[in-house]
């Protein structure tokens, strides 16, 4: 078993080797909580969440942090907005961060550091970076300086004669060179206090880049293993902790630097600044949070995902199937026991997760579970529970342990259910098939489905 990894860095698909045996140092870059989480975001974590599942799965312990940019300029204009301090503000936010992900079956980091509970440890990195020559100082700001350090542009393919001022570099007249970016912001007078922190530069702020060498190194060490995000951060964010990392430590900053394709909406990124975001509210208003998970995993994460109703509908319907076939199963395991067609279940196991050890190819991990699906539906034959526990098994162990899709369970329903219910077994034994498609046709506009069994019992689930 080896797992390949697409590395952004060599931009080749390369053999995972950890630097510690079965340890994995993990570290992706968390949301800035200053609005609701959009599918953008709900990719990202997804993405990643499947990759660590795997890992586990796979026998590997990993240590997973993911920060929180609780100080940034758009925290604090909608702060000011909202006439409320930024703390607040982030702090709403990242509640609401953990409702979200919760709901999409998303694994914890095992540290969730944010920026203002690291002031102290930012200043003193920075510090070593101005004594080694690499960063200097313009009336209180502290800029790294880019030419210093050789390899600039090694992540995402660029060199400084290709690069533009202005587009997301941070403009200023009196830097060194217009590529130069912020490690430390003198505090601005409309600013509130609550984000200003002594430094030798005097009141500031870190900028935005600094913060997650620092965290992950101060967890993690000064090499990770995986470090990650959306493609978006390629440039300058993941350039710049690649060039700040290394100028300190003098060596290599990330092993493995795997990056998510975007959420499109008619063939453009989704975004904020675009005004063509869905937020995940909105989203799960329509949808169940089980559908959308999903759906993210429909394409390699690597691909860009062309966010439609089609698309999603699609998905629902294909989940809903799955389920379908699930709940016989286990309908099956509870009530009577039914024989499968004979298949080498080890040989399905092995292309489920050798998909997966092929840079999380959760797309083709996927046609591995609808071939497990198909196996249930064709095979409830005859007796032979057995078999049928190890389908159950290991749909879960597809399903749910490794893609993280929460598995339905049988509906516990109200009297008024029962009773139809009740009535239509009643006039099915009585062979009344009108009145029985009456019936069942009363139960689904109530938004349940029925699953009638061999031995005339019917199961009775609440559709997605």
């Amino acid at each position: 078993m080896t797992i390949k990894v697409r590395n952004t860095l060599s931009n080749k698909k390369e053999e995972f080797y950890p630097q510690r045996g079965n340890f994995v140092s993990m570290y992706v870059c968390g949301i800035t909580p200053y609005d609701e989480m959009h599918l953008g975001h709900a990719r990202v974590y997804v993405v990643f969440d499947i990759i660590k599942r795997h890992l586990l799965r796979r026998g590997y312990t990993v240590k997973h942090v993911q920060n929180f940019t609780d100080v940034d300029d758009k925290i604090i204009k909608r702060s000011q907005e909202k006439k409320m301090k930024p703390s607040e503000l982030a702090q709403i936010y990242i509640e609401d961060y953990f409702v979200q992900t919760g709901r999409l079956n998303i694994l914890k980091a095992e540290k969730y550091p944010c920026v203002t509970q690291m002031i102290p440890e930012i200043v003193d990195f920075i510090k070593e970076l101005v004594n080694k020559g690499f960063a200097y100082e313009i009336s209180g700001d502290i800029y790294f300086s880019v030419k210093k350090f050789k390899d600039y542009g090694k992540l995402s393919k660029r060199n400084l004669k290709d690069l533009r001022a202005g587009a997301r570099v941070d403009v200023c007249d009196g830097k060194n060179s217009v590529f130069d970016f912020a490690l430390w912001k003198k505090t601005k007078e409309s600013e509130p206090c609550e984000v200003a922190w002594e430094s030798p530069w005097g009141k500031g702020r870190p900028g935005w880049h600094i913060e997650c060498s620092v965290m992950s190194s101060e967890l993690l060490g000064d090499t990770i293993d995986i470090h990650g995000g959306g493609q978006d951060l390629i440039f300058p964010h993941h350039e710049n902790e690649i060039a700040q990392s290394e100028a300190k430590t003098g060596k290599q900053f990330v092993k493995y630097w795997i990056h998510n394709g975007f959420v499109i909406i008619n063939k453009e990124k989704m975004s904020k600044s675009l005004n063509n975001f869905f937020t995940l509210k909105a989203i799960f208003g329509k949808y169940s949070p089980r559908v959308v998970r999903y759906y993210l995993l429909t394409q390699h994460y690597s691909n860009p995902l062309d966010f439609s109703d089609v698309g999603i509908e699609s998905a629902k319907n294909t989940l809903q199937g799955m389920d379908n076939a699930y709940l016989r199963l286990i309908s099956s395991v509870r009530e009577s026991a039914v024989e499968v067609t004979d298949r080498d279940l080890s040989d399905l196991q092995e292309n489920f997760l050798n998909a997966l050890d092929d840079d999380f190819n959760s797309e083709k991990a996927l046609s591995y579970l609808h071939e497990l699906k198909g196996l249930i539906s064709k095979g409830l034959l005859t007796a032979d529970r057995e078999r049928l526990s190890q389908l159950k098994k290991l749909f879960e162990d597809f399903a749910g342990t490794s893609l993280g899709i929460v598995l339905p369970e049988e509906q516990n329903v109200d009297k008024s259910l029962q009773n139809l219910m009740k009535e239509r077994n009643d006039v099915r034994k009585n062979k009344n098939w009108v009145e029985s498609d009456r019936l069942r046709k009363l139960i689904d506009e109530k938004g349940y489905k029925i699953f009638d069994n061999k031995d005339g019992s019917s199961l009775l689930v609440r559709k997605i």
